[in-house]
Formats: C-alpha cells, structure tokens, sequence
C-alpha cells in the first residue's frame, strides 16, 4: 500500500500553526510574519507536502490556470515562451493553457474573451503580435481580466507590460556593421504594420545616422519574417547595381534564407558579404556560418511576465525585479559577419 500524502492538517500539527495560518503561506499572502513563514515553509518541505489544486481552486476561487495567446509561426520562439511561463508555473503551482490565434482575424477580441471565459484562467499573457492589439487589451481590462502583454514598445501599465527594448539593440548592430567597414547596408524588415518591425529599422536607421551613415532606402525591403521571404528579398538585394557587401534580416529565419540566397548565387559568407538577424533562436548557432544576431531573452520575458500576472493574480504589491518591466537585448557576433575587404 502506497504512503499516505500529507495534508494540510499534518502541516499544520507539525508546525503549530492554525489550518487556516498555513492556507495563507500557501497562496502567498503577505498576511504571514517571517518566523512563522520560515516555520510552515520549513515543514512543508521535510513533509514534502504539495496542496491539492482542486480544493485549493475552490478554497480561494481561482482555477490556478493561466493562458498564453499568440500568432506567432515561429515555432522556436513560442517553445522558449512556454518554458520560461512553466519554469514559473511550477514554482508557484499553476497550470499552463496555450490558445493560438489569427492577429488580423475580424474577431479576435472576442474569440480571446471566449477563449478565457471557456478555460476558467485566472490571468493571460499576451504574445506579439497580439499584444499589440490597442482593442483586445482594452477589452481585458474592462472584464477586469489580469493580463500581462510581452511586446517591443511601451504600450501599457508598467504592472501589465514586459518590453523588449529593441532600439537599443539595433543601435548596437549599426555601431557594429559600421565598425566593420560596412557602408551598403541592406536591411529586410518584418511586417511593418507591427511595432518591432519599426521599432528594429528605425533604431538601426537613426543610429547611422548619429555615424553620418544613411541607411539607403533603395537597400531596404519589406519581407514576412518567413525563411522563404528571406530568400527572396534577398535574391532582389544582392542583385541591386549597387550590391550590399552586408545585410540585417528582421530574424534569424530570414537571415537563413539571405544565407541560402547567398550561396545560390556564388556569394561567399562572411567574405563577400556578412548577414546577421535578430533573436537567437536554436537556428542561429547551428547553421554554416553560425549566424550574428542580436540575443532576445525570450526565456527571460516570459518568466518574468509570468512572475508579473502571477502577483496581479494573487493582489501582492510589486516587488523587487518583478516589478521591471524593460528587458535588454543584445549582439551576439559569431562567424556570418566580417569586416569589409579593401
């Protein structure tokens, strides 16, 4: 016969605290002193006792389950998404639901709402694009949904918000293509009706500038954020009469697919030309040439945002690094960028 698991009665006994004492530490109110918090945490652990999540939902009326929405074909984001939402997650005792979405569908709003209301959540974090919905974060808030949106601009309540600050990040891959030499720069953006997508090439763009370099607009072309737009805009650059001798790609799928152009075409990488792209993805450090990118801590937002609806959940104020909501990324230099030959 299997050992009996303990119960939140046996916590309580051993440490002798009342039931209700120990149901508090558990679902993190601040209502608790720190001998006694020391004390109940300390049983807890040799017990090895773990509450059950249905009668803990029903005792403080919460399901302990959070949502992840997303329109993101980026698979390799979304996985480093989900990890650093679940490494949370299982510190703090809640489940994770992932809900995929169309960003320019005519009904987002309410295909969220329904999504939300159908699951029983208690808060939702929002991925970009998504996050970027001035429509969908308003309807969470006059739900009275906790809500934390991931995006690259500040578009919200810093309690509601993790941002990525994409500028600096772009300013620091100029500084660097210039350094090398670099002069004819090709640039393929994302979409731009998304704000990272302006946000990277007007970082980029302001920094030459500040080096009294100007982005040639020739050189800039609008891609998908897909491997195949990479290669195609790609195809069209390096086939300009005044070729790029380097080229940023919007991420690190289309940098791939600039790569794959390049050697369709003769071109030798870092060479005769350097590629670099953005979000250090798997990909990135396992390709021939390793790729130049600027590092996003995906993990790292998504913990964090994470951390941040988890305490908007709970109502506990703020404190420490989960109350920031700026996260930096930044270069990574590895072997597809070279200076320019003379």
């Amino acid at each position: 016969m299997s050992e009996k698991k303990p119960t939140i009665n046996d916590v309580a006994r051993e440490a002798g605290v009342s039931k209700r004492t120990v149901s508090r530490v558990i679902n993190g109110s601040t209502n608790v002193g720190a001998k006694t918090l020391e004390i109940i945490q300390a049983v807890i652990k040799r017990l090895d006792y773990s509450p059950d999540k249905q009668a803990r939902g029903l005792a403080s009326s919460r399901s302990y389950l959070l949502g992840l929405i997303y329109d993101n074909p980026d698979a390799l984001y979304i996985d480093q998404v989900q990890r650093g939402v679940l490494d949370i997650c299982s510190k703090k005792g809640y489940e994770l639901v992932v809900h995929p979405c169309k960003y320019h569908s005519a009904d987002l709003v309410q295909n969220c709402l329904n999504f939300i209301r159908r699951s029983s959540i208690d808060g939702v974090i929002v991925l970009p694009p998504v996050s970027e919905s001035k429509d969908l974060a308003a309807a969470l808030r006059e739900a009275g949904l906790c809500y934390v949106r991931m995006a690259s601009v500040d578009l919200d309540d810093h309690t509601n918000i993790v941002v990525s600050d994409e500028r600096a990040a772009m300013s620091e891959m100029a500084r660097y293509m210039h350094s090398l030499g670099h002069r004819d720069i090709g640039f393929i953006t994302g979409p731009l009706h998304y704000y990272s997508s302006i946000e990277r090439l007007e970082g980029f763009r302001d920094s030459l500038a500040q080096l009294t370099l100007a982005l040639n607009d020739e050189l800039v072309i609008e891609g998908e954020n897909s491997y195949q737009s990479g290669i195609d805009c790609a195809m069209t650059l390096l086939q300009h009469p005044r070729r790029p001798t380097a080229i940023f790609a919007n991420n690190d799928e289309m940098a791939a697919g600039v790569l794959k152009a390049a050697v369709q075409l003769g071109i030798k990488v870092p060479e005769e030309l350097s590629i670099a792209g953005f979000d250090d993805n798997l990909l990135a450090s396992r390709i021939i040439p390793s790729l130049t990118t600027i590092q996003r801590p995906v993990g790292a937002m998504a913990s964090l945002a994470a951390h941040k609806i988890i305490q908007s959940i709970e109502k506990v104020k703020n404190q420490g690094p989960e109350s920031d909501f700026l996260v930096k990324p930044h270069l990574i230099i590895r072997e597809s960028t070279s200076a320019v030959k003379a």
